[in-house]
């Protein structure tokens, strides 16, 4: 667990199974929910509609908030072990650089995949937000920016992460909820973005043992493209507006960003793990070696809880390839 030193140890409850458990539990109630907004908004007539809209967006934090109050009662463990808030300020200003690195150094990656898909007939769809003039997009920031970055990095990189990593190890359990983050978000378009994100967010919590700065991010990261399309930032295509050099500059800084707080997670595990030497090396590559099977058994577990969730997207992302 990234916010105790041990990770051999199961304590408070947390496992690798109730981390994949949640994925499940809450991926299903994310459908259930989402037929029944659907039918309500089609019975209605309000398709298109501004509080059809807001409906649509509210389906995840509240499949996500029933999930969290089902899976905090079954682990069993105390909310500072699932919740871990209490960090270095400094940690919030990686945030703040990792997250402006990866929207423009990385975000390419995104059109990268769909121009691929559309060489086999993908045709690409448009994401559609509230109505964001004026003082409208006070609550378009609420509902996209405020609630998404709260619940979910409160499900994947704290409830998940940490039941995962008791299991399988902080790097498997980074992989595993960037792997969950991005299936859960059902966009074939964002996949690997989305990936990409649900990994350094982790990464992120990880080194900071807290939660905090993962929520600053995710926060950071909808507000600002939110914003930017606001402002009318981004042109018909996507690209962000304001000619050639405006862009080569931008991406200059987020390359440089996106290093330096690259550097900055890495170096904190450096010292991590220069705390902990002068240990026997024969003891240790036992117990390593030991560790490494039980992460294993962890992973395992893992896939067996979470293999309702993970089928249910993989079938919704297969799908989307054709609708």
């Amino acid at each position: 667990m990234y916010n105790m030193p041990m990770k051999s140890e199961n304590s408070g409850g947390l496992c690798a199974l109730n981390a994949g458990i949640s994925f499940s539990v809450c991926v299903v109630l994310l459908v259930l929910l989402s037929l029944v907004v659907s039918a309500i908004i089609s019975v209605s007539g309000s398709a298109g509609s501004e509080w059809a809209a807001y409906a649509s967006y509210l389906v995840s934090p509240v499949a996500i908030v029933i999930t969290l109050a089902v899976m905090y009662t079954r682990c069993g463990a105390g909310a500072k072990s699932l919740f871990p808030v209490r960090t270095h300020a400094g940690w919030y200003a990686v945030a703040l650089a990792l997250v402006f690195g990866l929207m423009f150094s990385l975000g390419s990656l995104n059109e990268l995949l769909i121009s691929a898909l559309e060489n086999v007939g993908y045709v690409r769809r448009q994401s559609s937000l509230p109505d964001m003039s004026g003082w409208n997009i006070v609550p378009v920031l609420i509902v996209v920016a405020v609630l998404p970055a709260l619940c979910e990095e409160l499900l994947f990189r704290a409830m998940i992460l940490n039941n995962a990593a008791s299991e399988t190890g902080d790097m498997r359990a980074i992989l595993l909820t960037g792997m969950c983050f991005s299936l859960y978000h059902g966009s074939v378009e964002q996949t690997i973005y989305q990936f990409i994100c649900g990994c350094a967010f982790a990464w992120l919590a990880v080194r900071s043992r807290s939660v905090g700065p993962a929520v600053f991010a995710h926060f950071a990261n909808n507000a600002s493209i939110i914003i930017l399309s606001a402002c009318g930032a981004y042109d018909a295509s996507g690209a962000l507006a304001g000619g050639l050099w405006v862009r080569v500059v931008v991406y200059i800084l987020s390359a440089v960003s996106l290093i330096v707080s690259i550097i900055a997670l890495a170096w904190a595990g450096k010292r991590r793990k220069s705390a902990y030497g002068g240990q026997n090396t024969s003891v240790q590559s036992v117990g390593e070696q030991s560790a490494a099977k039980g992460y294993r058994q962890g992973v395992a577990k893992f896939f067996l809880g979470a293999a309702v969730g993970i089928a249910a997207m993989a079938v919704q992302w297969v799908a989307g390839l054709f609708v």
